[in-house]
């Protein structure tokens, strides 16, 4: 799993990723929100398609919406919308820079205890048991399936993946809130 700063030395795709975060200068834009890039750039299991989903510790909805506005509110496909996840008040901007999907998400909680952080940490410890997986999960993505619902796959995990994935990576790695 790569940091931020990590991501211009890696693959093609985390190099392209840390250039347009760095261009439209969205980590230190946001930092007061705590901004982490998650899913699969970072895990390396990303396929062309992917998006940038860069999630956020956000307190005041209004005030992270003025912000995301003022910076990105006038970029290909910008849009807001505010929504309940799990009983999570959420907050979610979209759009498109250098033809790439971004996502920024907010939840009034700490960024390491959001779902998108957990199941990457999660994720990044079954692939680093898992070697192999890694070009099964791509290739499962490829097929449509999302990044949680591959991941439950290759454990066998019935029911909803998202919980299901929390509760082995607890058990199996403490890895947790």
């Amino acid at each position: 799993m790569k940091t931020f700063a990590d991501l211009q030395t890696g693959t093609h795709s985390q190099q392209l990723a840390y250039r347009l975060l760095t261009e439209l200068d969205l980590m230190a834009a946001l930092k007061h929100y705590s901004p982490v890039l998650c899913g699969t750039i970072p895990l390396g299991i990303d396929i062309p398609s992917s998006d940038l989903d860069v999630i956020c510790e956000v307190r005041q909805f209004e005030r992270f919406e003025r912000t995301v506005t003022a910076l990105y509110g006038e970029l290909p496909q910008f849009r807001l919308k505010r929504k309940t996840i799990r009983g999570v008040p959420t907050v979610k901007a979209n759009f498109r820079y250098q033809g790439k999907a971004f996502e920024l998400f907010g939840q009034p909680q700490c960024v390491e205890c959001q779902y998108a952080y957990l199941h990457m940490k999660i994720e990044h410890m079954l692939l680093m048991a898992h070697p192999e997986w890694k070009e099964k999960a791509i290739e499962m993505k490829k097929q449509g399936v999302k990044t949680e619902p591959a991941f439950a796959s290759l454990l066998g995990i019935s029911g909803d993946p998202y919980e299901g994935l929390l509760a082995y990576g607890k058990k199996a790695f403490g890895i947790g809130c």
